[in-house]
């Protein structure tokens, strides 16, 4: 769900549905998942592998709360750790590489879980949980809807803006889970709300509202996906500042009617 102004919007589905490729696929793909005592030392395994530019296709985080959610929903069994998905693409030589590379660091940072394979079943397998992950919080609780909000910020300060996302949720009582992307920086919250309790909305959006400003604090931005345009609005003149009047002119000049995206970013 996004609100914008009186108006509330319920995600109805997934986070990532993916997209058509628009390049050859690689000769291989392969997957992995390991798991981690603290999210901290998950946060700084991705950190590593970013700064020694190891190819990694794919890079998801998923907190110990949603892999308890998933492991319900789609009958697996992974340990309920936070948790690190990978793939890796290229020539059965260079995804070898990338696997040890990813292991050694992963295990340095205290892994205590490393799981890789190359088969496609095994693929399906081992990022099954990543893809029910919105349907496996919601699954949590009859009846409720989906609430999704995401900040982004600079890799540097991930860690401890995760970390910062937890602390919120320690003492929420909304069925809620950490997961994201991020090799770029990108993490969301995923609530499963009640769409008739007003205080559960009022809840989830505080604690959006507090992930947001602490992203635009860090130099940060209010969102890498969701609610660009509308449930972000009230946040952008703190990220831009002044930049947004220059933005608005820009808009009204090639767009003096209104008719792109009314009501959005730009409120008249």
């Amino acid at each position: 769900m996004r609100a914008t102004r009186n108006k509330l919007y319920f995600v109805t589905v997934p986070i990532d549905i993916g997209f058509a490729e628009a390049v050859p696929r690689p000769c291989l793909r392969g997957p992995a998942l390991c798991s981690f005592p603290e999210v901290s030392s998950a946060v700084n395994t991705a950190i590593a592998i970013i700064q020694m530019g190891i190819p990694v296709a794919r890079m998801e985080l998923m907190d110990r709360g949603l892999i308890e959610a998933v492991n319900a929903y789609s009958a697996l069994d992974l340990p309920i750790r936070d948790t690190l998905a990978f793939e890796f693409h290229g020539s059965p030589a260079s995804v070898e590489e990338q696997v040890a590379l990813v292991r050694e660091i992963a295990t340095e940072n205290g892994a205590d879980n490393f799981e890789a394979a190359t088969s496609l079943e095994e693929r399906n397998r081992l990022w099954k949980a990543r893809h029910n992950a919105f349907y496996a919080v919601v699954a949590q609780r009859p009846g409720a809807k989906g609430w999704s909000s995401d900040v982004c910020v600079p890799v540097s300060e991930l860690g401890n803006c995760i970390l910062h996302a937890r602390e919120l949720l320690a003492g929420c009582n909304i069925p809620a889970a950490i997961l994201g992307h991020v090799g770029d920086g990108n993490y969301h919250v995923v609530f499963a709300v009640d769409p008739d309790n007003e205080q559960e909305i009022e809840e989830v959006a505080h604690i959006n509202k507090l992930m947001v400003k602490k992203a635009i604090s860090v130099d940060g931005t209010c969102t890498g996906e969701h609610g660009v345009g509308t449930g972000k609005i009230a946040y952008l003149r703190e990220e831009h500042g002044a930049a947004l009047d220059v933005m608005a002119l820009l808009k009204d000049a090639l767009d003096p009617h209104g008719v792109m995206n009314p009501g959005k970013i730009f409120l008249r």
